[in-house]
């Protein structure tokens, strides 16, 4: 079996699954009209409802059941005709209701799977359900040494909770998990992905168990709010476990923190039970009854989707898998490398075109912290500068040149070509008499590739391009040069 651990005692495998809560694009909230905009100043944007005011009575937002429903198509999986809204009662500062409206025994979408993109394979990770629930409100305790704050502006949000079947058996795959969920729900409109300000945060259920034994006692790492720190929070938390295990101890199922800054979990509370919970349907929200032809109106909207972009991209323009794969990945990126080969007269520019987005661009935005949203340049001018590589008017060196002058000033590739005298030279008589002043000037190197010294004929076109300040057409010079050789031979 693959991803094994070696512990002292034998093999162990991880088992992962994971409840991604990913806040619905949405106006208003699940269940009432307050605005569900972030970053207001804090408890604005709170209805007499959300504050768990007595005699106040929910109304459900369409919208936000529309997008459950896109997303549940979004993930291949089954969307229900009827589904029930439950009360979830527990007691917490941030829960002003006493409970949390949610969905337990009917939810909204139930089924489907996400694929996922390993190193050497494809790994279908099942998803259990979808359901709708509103979001508690935040609470604050580092702005006073002695008090707590807590906003409700969050509470009473649509969240879409996602859970997986619990198939993931290592860190990577939990975060190719997410990296992927986060593109699909990017791709659909249906959560905008940012994990920074808590639209989409990640419970990962972690446990250990030797292979033909049943599975272990899981521990919950709560609110995981980056899939940098949500594959520290699983490595850490394997590590701690099979310590325990091995020592004689035993796992206690609950639920615990991750500290970024120390690179540890930490024990919150002692993991719940759904019995522990209490559920029972809402008795202020009659069933959610949808019928095939709403549902079949949010189908024919649905986007194309990154695997299907990734393929076409690959029949399309000739990407490699890995290529076209970095590409999808963000949908702004995909429509980005479209936008600028639709742009290119080049034939075949497609793949050049992806090899200069990878590699030069993102690396120049890397360097710069820039975002495809604010690049210094147009998106013509990139499709511009490979078709001057096609058309041999400037070499793939000399590109890389004009790049980063266009880079830093925004102007166009051609007016900096003439702008630094950069154009390629491919006048035949200009190069050949460079090369036969070359090999007159270069006896004993010609006489070495003659004996057999093929290498040589790297450093005689080096002496081409240099006499002609880097700017010879490079195939040209090359087949310019091996004739001459052959003919002084």
């Amino acid at each position: 079996m693959k991803n094994l651990i070696q512990g002292q005692t034998g093999q162990w495998e991880v088992v992962i699954g994971l409840e991604v809560h990913a806040q619905a694009v949405s106006n208003a909230k699940l269940f009432s009209g307050a605005s569900a905009v972030f970053g207001a100043d804090p408890n604005t944007q709170v209805t007499f409802l959300d504050a768990g005011m007595p005699g106040m009575l929910p109304v459900l937002n369409k919208a936000c059941v529309d997008q459950a429903i896109k997303t549940g198509l979004g993930m291949n999986s089954t969307i229900n005709k009827v589904s029930v809204f439950d009360r979830k009662n527990y007691f917490y500062p941030d829960l002003p209701l006493g409970y949390q409206i949610s969905q337990f025994y009917y939810p909204i979408v139930t089924g489907g799977y996400i694929d996922i993109d390993l190193e050497n394979e494809v790994k279908r990770i099942n998803i259990t359900r979808l359901h709708l629930e509103q979001d508690a409100g935040k609470s604050t305790h580092d702005l006073h040494p002695s008090l707590s704050y807590i906003d409700f502006n969050r509470a009473g949000v649509a969240l879409m909770e996602i859970v997986s079947e619990p198939e993931m058996r290592s860190s990577q795959e939990a975060m190719a998990y997410v990296k992927k969920l986060r593109s699909i729900l990017r791709y659909l409109g249906t959560c905008d992905g940012n994990m920074e300000e808590g639209s989409l945060r990640v419970d990962a259920n972690i446990s250990l168990h030797q292979p033909g034994t049943p599975f272990g006692t899981r521990a919950e790492i709560k609110n995981v709010n980056s899939v940098r720190f949500l594959g520290q929070a699983i490595e850490y938390e394997i590590v701690r476990q099979l310590d325990i295990i091995e020592s004689g101890g035993t796992v206690i199922q609950e639920t615990r923190l991750f500290d970024p800054a120390k690179g540890v979990t930490r024990s919150m509370r002692s993991k719940e039970d759904a019995m522990d919970y209490r559920y029972f349907p809402d008795p202020d929200l009659r069933p959610l009854v949808l019928d095939e032809a709403r549902i079949e109106a949010i189908r024919v909207t649905m986007p194309e989707l990154p695997d299907a972009k990734r393929d076409r991209f690959i029949q399309e323009f000739s990407l490699t898998k890995y290529d076209a794969n970095v590409l999808v990945a963000e949908k702004e990126t995909a429509d980005f490398y479209e936008e600028i080969v639709g742009f290119s007269k080049g034939h075949g520019s497609g793949k050049l075109i992806a090899n200069w987005l990878i590699v030069e661009v993102f690396g120049a935005m890397n360097r710069d912290s820039k975002s495809i949203d604010d690049l210094p340049f147009e998106p013509q001018h990139l499709a511009n500068l490979v078709d001057l590589i096609i058309d041999n008017t400037i070499s793939g060196k000399i590109a890389k040149d004009v790049f980063s002058k266009m880079w830093e000033t925004g102007k166009a590739p051609a007016q900096l070509i003439d702008e630094l005298g950069l154009k390629q030279v491919s006048d035949t008589g200009v190069i050949e008499k460079t090369v036969d002043d070359v090999i007159a000037a270069n006896a004993s190197q010609v006489e070495q590739y003659r004996a057999g010294k093929e290498q040589v004929f790297g450093f005689l076109v080096g002496q081409v391009m240099k006499a002609l300040q880097g700017k010879a057409n490079p195939g040209v010079a090359n087949e310019m040069l091996k004739k001459k050789l052959k003919a002084t031979n």
